[in-house]
Order: structure tokens, then C-alpha cells, then sequence
């Protein structure tokens, strides 16, 4: 009897301790969910929205003092859903996961894709953006035509990356090839050291590698290492609020056109920039562009331009040659009409420095026109238009997409529309008639192209 009252005690108190230890995991657990569960009503109390992303081209970067980078954009829009202010954070690529676990931010956005390692740390959204790992090489070298063509080369990538994964999976099939590892070396550096053949091969997914073939003309786009992968952005694992506000947003992004807007900024035909020709654009900013620059960031001042604006502008047009001609007959720098030089009061178009002048004022007349249009990037976008094609084509495509039941005064609606005035169905019905409407869409596309690349360049 003695034994069996000792016994039965001893399992009261183990049972006991086994019950205090079950509700200290739930205590420890629920107090982990309400943390996680509270993350979104203390961002909109504090009213501050914390992103986790890195500094490179196609995430996040500053210009004349201002923050760009797709990611930067598109997080932007999501701090205005939930109607707070964005912060960001800069840790460094191999201290991201590490920032969030500790609550250092809310959200990664960084171009990361969805693999099996990652799902292991964090939950993803669901899939913003598709793309594909590709070999990078220069252009006067051999690069992989299949798999096994990987054999004893040797390729360079980030320590971090997906691209190390995929390559261990090749290594497995029996493949034997080298790979360097490197910790603090960004992949748009990789690739600008592919360029300048410091290293012969590097991996990057192919919507950075066709963005940085504008700034590196002679890198090649080869081999696809795989299917297509989703990116998405990252939050903590017991963060389901955060999770389901990002992905209630990329649904509104994506039916409201924010999603397309961000993306054509950044991304807009990207694959279809030909490298020859931006070969020569990176040779003629060298060669020809001096002689104009001071001219054309003195008149740009005057009229609150970005002076590589008009740069673009300038090379669009004449490839910065002043006795440059076009099919209709119209010469100069900056190709403005007898008609037009006079009206903003220039004599000699054929000069350089009138050529600028002129050009300059009568973009900035077309902006003017557009003074409807509350976003300054749009509104640009129309005046470039305008300067191509006319400003009664503009309005005519504008009439046309308002009557589809689109917004007119969005440059994303009004590229599908302008093409539609080489058809009768629609010129007929406009005030200016005919117009060969897919050529101001190419100019504009070309004009940010210019743009983007002189923007990132240090010297000139």
C-alpha cells in the first residue's frame, strides 16, 4: 500500500510537470501567434511598413536623391494599400532571412524565387514574376550549347543564390565542373566582370541579365539552366496577416494594371533591346555627346528637365550627329521642324545649340498641354509621345481608349491604343486622322531605354 501511494504520487507530480510543460509550449506558442498576429496592427499604428531588400539595378537604388528599383516600386504601392509610410532596410543579401527571423523588418522583397531551402525559413506570397536562370558569358566566348557542354568550365555566382542549388543538382547528374562561391560580390557585378572578361562564366536570372545588357553590351544571354521559377516575396513563418495582405495586394495590383505599370517602367521590352546598337550608344556618349552636354544641361535647367532625358532625347533622334536627316526631310540634333523653329523662336535649327534649344522648349510646351495628368513619370511619357507623333495624334488616341472604357490618361492604355490609328475602323472616326500610331510607342520605349543606361553611368 506504502509503494503504491509513493508511486501514485510520483505520477500526480509527473503528469503535473507534464501538463505545465504542454502549457507553457501552448503559452509560448499563442504568445508567438498574437506577436505575429499583432505584426500588421502595430504597422498601421506605428504607421511605418519595414522592407528587407538589397541594394542592385532591379531592386532598389537611389538616383539624383531619389529611391527606384522595381522592388522599391512595387513595395511603395503596398505601403499606400495599407495606407502607411515604407521604410527601408539594406542588411546585405546573406543577412535577409537573418533580419526578419529577429523582426528587423516586416516583408523580403528581392527578387528571391520560390525553392524547397527557403520554404524551410520563411512563407512565400504567391508569385509576382517569372523567370528563368541563365549562363552569362562574353560575347567573343564559346558559352554552353546543352548540360553537359558545362564540363570543366568553371562559373562564377553568389554565395546565397538559387544558382548554387541548381548547380549542386547538375553536379549530381555526374557532370564535373567547377563553381566559385562568392560572398560580397553582387551578381550585376559578376556580370559586369563577365563583361570585362575578368571571369569567363556567371549565372543571373534573365530579367536582370536583360536589364544589365543595356549598361554591358557585350555580355551573351545563353544556355536556360532550367524551367522557369516563380519570385515572390518572403515574410515570417507565423506571419499569415502579413501574408495575406501581400497577396490580397498583388491581386489589386494586378487588376488595377500597377503590377504591368511597375513592370514596363523597369522591364518594358527589355529582351528585344538590340546590343549592337547599344553597343554604339556606350561608344557615342563618349565620343559624340561632349560636345552637346553642356548646351543641353544648360537649356534643361531652364526648363526643370533631367539633363539625360534630353540626352536620350537627342541621341533618339540624331544619334547626336547635327547633320543628321530623316525621311521627311527634317535635319538637326534634335529633328525639329522649320515650322516648329519658329515658333519657339529659333532661326537656324541646323545649329547645334538652337537645334537643343528649340527641341527643349517644345517638350516642355508639351508637358505643359498635359497638365492633367498628376504623375509626373506619365506625364512625360505623353509629352514624348507628343514630340514624336504630334500632340492632336495623342489627343485622338486618348479620345479612342475613353471610349473603350480606359483610362485615358494612363501611358500603359494609351501604348495598346495608339497603334489603332493606322486603322481605318478608328482613324476615320478622329480628328487628325491616319498615323503610323506604333511608332511613338517604340520612340518612347527607346527614349527611357537611353535613359535608364546614362542614369547609370558614374562619369560622362
Amino acid at each position: 500500500m506504502k509503494n503504491f501511494c509513493s508511486n501514485y504520487f510520483i505520477l500526480i507530480n509527473l503528469l503535473s510537470l507534464l501538463f505545465f510543460f504542454i502549457f507553457l509550449s501552448v503559452l509560448i506558442h499563442n504568445k508567438e501567434f498574437a506577436f505575429n498576429l499583432n505584426r500588421l496592427e502595430k504597422i498601421k499604428k506605428t504607421g511605418v511598413l519595414r522592407l528587407i531588400t538589397n541594394n542592385s539595378i532591379s531592386t532598389y537604388y537611389y538616383y539624383k536623391g531619389q529611391p527606384n528599383g522595381y522592388e522599391y516600386d512595387l513595395a511603395k504601392e503596398f505601403a499606400s494599400f495599407l495606407n502607411v509610410d515604407l521604410d527601408v532596410v539594406t542588411p546585405g543579401w546573406n543577412n535577409m532571412f537573418a533580419y526578419l527571423e529577429q523582426g528587423k523588418g516586416d516583408f523580403i522583397a528581392s527578387g528571391l524565387a520560390i525553392t524547397r531551402e527557403r520554404l524551410e525559413k520563411v512563407n512565400f506570397s504567391i508569385p509576382y514574376m517569372q523567370i528563368q536562370q541563365h549562363i552569362i558569358h562574353h560575347k567573343l566566348i564559346f558559352g554552353p550549347k546543352n548540360i553537359e557542354d558545362l564540363a570543366f568550365r568553371t562559373i562564377d555566382i553568389r554565395r546565397g543564390t538559387s544558382y548554387h542549388s541548381r548547380l549542386e543538382e547538375i553536379k549530381k547528374s555526374g557532370i564535373n565542373f567547377n563553381y566559385i562561391l562568392h560572398n560580397n560580390i553582387p551578381t550585376e557585378e559578376l556580370i559586369r566582370m563577365v563583361h570585362d572578361r575578368k571571369i569567363r562564366f556567371t549565372i543571373a536570372d534573365d530579367n536582370v541579365a536583360y536589364l544589365n545588357q543595356r549598361y554591358y553590351p557585350d555580355i551573351r544571354i545563353g544556355l536556360a539552366l532550367q524551367e522557369k521559377e516563380s519570385l515572390a516575396w518572403a515574410v515570417n513563418k507565423n506571419d499569415l496577416q502579413m501574408l495575406e495582405q501581400i497577396n490580397k495586394f498583388f491581386l489589386y495590383a494586378n487588376e488595377t494594371g500597377i503590377m504591368q505599370q511597375i513592370y514596363d517602367k523597369y522591364y518594358a521590352n527589355i529582351e528585344d533591346s538590340d546590343p549592337f546598337d547599344l553597343k554604339r550608344f556606350h561608344q557615342r556618349i563618349k565620343t559624340r555627346l561632349p560636345k552637346y552636354k553642356k548646351t543641353i544641361i544648360e537649356e534643361s535647367i531652364k526648363y526643370d528637365f533631367d539633363w539625360k532625358l534630353i540626352a536620350a532625347v537627342v541621341y533618339q533622334e540624331s544619334h547626336f550627329n547635327p547633320r543628321a536627316t530623316s525621311f521627311t526631310n527634317v535635319r538637326g540634333l534634335m529633328q525639329v521642324t522649320k515650322a516648329t523653329a519658329e515658333e519657339m523662336g529659333i532661326e537656324n535649327p541646323l545649329n547645334p545649340s538652337q537645334s537643343i534649344k528649340a527641341g527643349i522648349k517644345y517638350l516642355d510646351k508639351m508637358f505643359k498641354k498635359f497638365n492633367n495628368i498628376e504623375d509626373d513619370y506619365e506625364r512625360i511619357l505623353f509629352a514624348l509621345a507628343s514630340y514624336n507623333i504630334g500632340y492632336g495624334h495623342v489627343i485622338d488616341a486618348m479620345h479612342i481608349a475613353k471610349k473603350m472604357g480606359l483610362a485615358e490618361n494612363r501611358w500603359q492604355n494609351l501604348k495598346t491604343v495608339l497603334p489603332l490609328l493606322s486603322k481605318p475602323d478608328y482613324y476615320k472616326e478622329t480628328k487628325h486622322g491616319y498615323a503610323r500610331g506604333w511608332e511613338p510607342v517604340q520612340y518612347v520605349e527607346r527614349v527611357l531605354t537611353y535613359f535608364d543606361i546614362l542614369k547609370q553611368k558614374k562619369k560622362i
